[in-house]
């Protein structure tokens, strides 16, 4: 049994510079810290690409949420290539597509538009988790 509750690990772009980068980062603090304390781990990309054991250790336990700012997809090529699973993969792009009058600028710090597109995309990505929780415990998926 997991005493500490973590189903996922969520594994964010480091995109330093670039609105979508930031817009990654953004929603998965909001979903680790606000919508899914308890059922996330935040892993900081940097610290599987300088090959932190913990943060490896974290990826190889529990599958990884990866949300990536650009079509590179480095969050999710460093899990898989650290040895983890990817269970959800989040291009914030599509996300963004989906929702055009959400246009992230700034990059230390969001406009309004791009703050609302990380809630946006962090609640989807907390309802998929809530998606696979009813299916783990056989319920039909939503």
């Amino acid at each position: 049994m997991n005493p500490d509750k973590t189903r996922v690990v969520v594994v964010p772009c480091s995109g330093i510079g670039k609105p979508f980068g930031t817009v990654s980062r953004e929603a998965a603090y909001e979903l680790c810290e606000e919508l899914r304390p308890e059922s996330t781990r935040l892993v900081a990309l940097a610290k599987l690409v300088l090959g932190d054991a913990a943060a490896g250790a974290l990826v190889t336990r529990y599958p990884a949420v990866t949300i990536d700012g650009c079509k590179q997809m480095c969050a999710s090529k460093m899990v898989k290539q650290s040895g983890g699973t990817v269970a959800h993969e989040v291009a914030v792009l599509e996300v963004f597509r989906r929702h055009k009058d959400l246009k992230p600028e700034g990059i230390a710090e969001l406009n309004e538009a791009g703050q609302k597109l990380a809630r946006v995309l962090a609640e989807e990505v907390a309802a998929s988790l809530d998606s696979d929780d009813k299916a783990a415990k056989g319920a039909s998926h939503v």
